[in-house]
């Protein structure tokens, strides 16, 4: 992707979509769009899944804890795009054993009733059966169980990515496609004509440029910022999102060893939390916090860090303190609540929802990284008729990803953040022998090597710093403080690259500073 090539293209062509927002659901939206045929345009106001879809659990789920809510329909549609997922994208997707620890009798069949019913769900795109564990095989799957009491435990599966680098995965897909993407484009305002929406207004924030983009439909995928935009369309529209905030820490992977998750079953606001092996750390998380406003940066709250720790460490032998923290990072879901704001996030659905209004402008709210393809899917299907567009079949059900790679491929990398380049990955390998300074780490506590961040530049769109240590790679959120000081190295590789002198350097290094110290934990 050459963001100098898009632009150009976003200034002299006009388009029959143009979506605003770029993240897990306008670059759905996209890849959905631009492979049906269409001329495509996507527009996202900062970097692509900047906001909450860099931030999530980075699970592919069906969500377990809907089914003691008896919401069978939202768990067989996360269950089966789970596994539409997981064959489009296997680079990106992977297999992950959840157990459930087992401290009192009835535990056992109340919950492998409810996990045998998730495998009936998932139908034939189950990932792999659940099972009972006795005592010894609960303590060998996951070694940091707290044993007082235990009995034993579930076993299921669900499905595992990095949601960043699926993001960027489904912008090189949308691009191959045909679209025309951009970051760093914010919507200033739209062009109406009778009434009718029959465009944007744009700006590129590198060069100042104001442009218009005419189309013949326009959608709205912002996500906690939805409403922004419909008040755009209309200043009198009734405020229909609800942000909800989500807290995840970051720990070393000593608190969970192996390949094995723990799923803990109840909490003190009776969410479930996860305890996750990824990427060579673990993930601990989430919380449910209901928020006033939507925030681009969000910042945990001290009581939901306190949270995660004290619910976490009952299931866990050796608890860790907020000093274990690497990372703490927290992210806003766009919950749809068409009747009002309600005091309980809990209880807002997490399904999806189309809104088109008098003017014509499609808006798509809620749901989950899961489920992105079939929201994306259902999207298209009112924006060709509000756009009188030729209907065609979607295609996202059988199209495989940018990247993809069989698992079972001898050239599958081994090293876990190199499986969500894919076929990319061995390009990357070439950067670093044909320059083998670009195989050098960026930091001896992350895992990436210069050659990464020349890649993200040169063919992944990254701008700024935070692009890349923050999304390209993960290194903000594995470790906070080891990012802060890979940050000189990565904006001079990305000044070279990209034709910037040394005042642009010093300032990404101010901004990004201001930025990952609220990524340290107790900041």
């Amino acid at each position: 992707m050459n963001r100098d090539e898009m632009i150009g293209r976003l200034n002299s062509e006009s388009f029959d979509i143009v979506i605003i927002g770029g993240g897990a659901t306008g670059l759905g939206v996209a890849v959905d769009a631009a492979s049906r045929g269409y001329r495509t345009a996507l527009l996202e106001s900062h970097d692509f899944a900047k906001a909450t879809s860099s931030r999530s659990t980075k699970l592919v789920h069906g969500g377990v804890r809907y089914l003691e809510q008896m919401n069978f329909s939202l768990v067989t549609e996360a269950l089966r795009e789970r596994g539409i997922m997981a064959q489009n994208a296997p680079h990106l997707v992977s297999n992950l054993a959840f157990v459930v620890p087992r401290y009192k009798w009835w535990e056992g069949p109340f919950y492998g009733i409810g996990m045998k019913l998730y495998d009936v769900l998932a139908g034939k795109l189950n990932i792999e059966p659940s099972k009972n564990l006795n005592r010894q095989e609960t303590i060998a799957a996951i070694p940091n169980v707290e044993q007082e009491h235990l009995l034993g435990g579930i076993m299921y599966h669900d499905g595992q990515f990095d949601d960043a680098r699926m993001a960027i995965t489904l912008a090189r897909t949308a691009a191959t496609e045909g679209a025309a993407i951009a970051n760093y484009c914010p919507v200033t305002g739209l062009v109406k004509d009778n009434g009718r929406v029959i465009g944007v207004q744009t700006e590129d924030r590198e060069t100042g440029k104001a442009f218009t983009i005419e189309s013949k439909v326009v959608i709205n995928a912002t996500g906690i910022f939805s409403d922004t935009i419909r008040k755009l369309d209309d200043p009198s529209a009734r405020e229909l999102i609800e942000p909800a905030q989500g807290v995840h820490l970051i720990l070393d992977a000593s608190f969970q060893p192996g390949a094995n998750a723990i799923m803990v079953p109840h909490t003190d606001d009776g969410r479930v939390l996860f305890v996750i092996p990824w990427h060579d750390r673990v993930i601990v998380g989430t919380t449910d916090t209901p928020m006033q406003n939507a925030q681009l940066e969000p910042r945990a709250l001290q009581e939901e860090i306190s949270f995660i720790l004290r619910n976490a460490g009952r299931y866990m032998h050796r608890e860790p303190s907020e000093a274990d923290v690497l990372s703490v990072f927290a992210g806003q879901r766009p919950l749809v609540h068409p009747e009002g704001k309600a005091s309980d996030s809990k209880s807002i659905s997490r399904s999806h929802e189309v809104f088109v209004s008098q003017s014509g402008l499609v808006t798509i709210a809620g749901g989950k990284w899961t489920t992105y393809r079939k929201m994306a899917e259902d999207t298209m299907m009112h924006a060709i008729e509000i756009a009188g567009l030729y209907p065609t079949n979607c295609r996202t059900e059988q199209l495989h990803l940018h990247g993809y790679l069989k698992r079972e491929s001898a050239d599958f990398p081994e090293e876990d953040h190199l499986r969500c380049y894919g076929t990319d990955a061995a390009a990357i390998d070439r950067l670093a022998v044909e320059n083998p300074k670009l195989a050098s780490l960026l930091h001896e506590k992350l895992p990436y090597r210069e050659a990464e961040v020349v890649w993200a530049t040169k063919y992944e769109m990254a701008r700024t710093v935070e692009d890349v240590l923050a999304r390209r790679t993960r290194s903000l959120l594995l470790d906070a403080r080891a990012s802060n000081e890979a940050v000189l190295k990565t904006a001079e590789i990305m000044a070279e690259q990209l034709g910037y002198d040394r005042a642009w350097v010093d300032n990404q290094i101010a901004s990004y500073k201001t930025l990952s110290s609220g990524y340290f934990p107790g900041s």
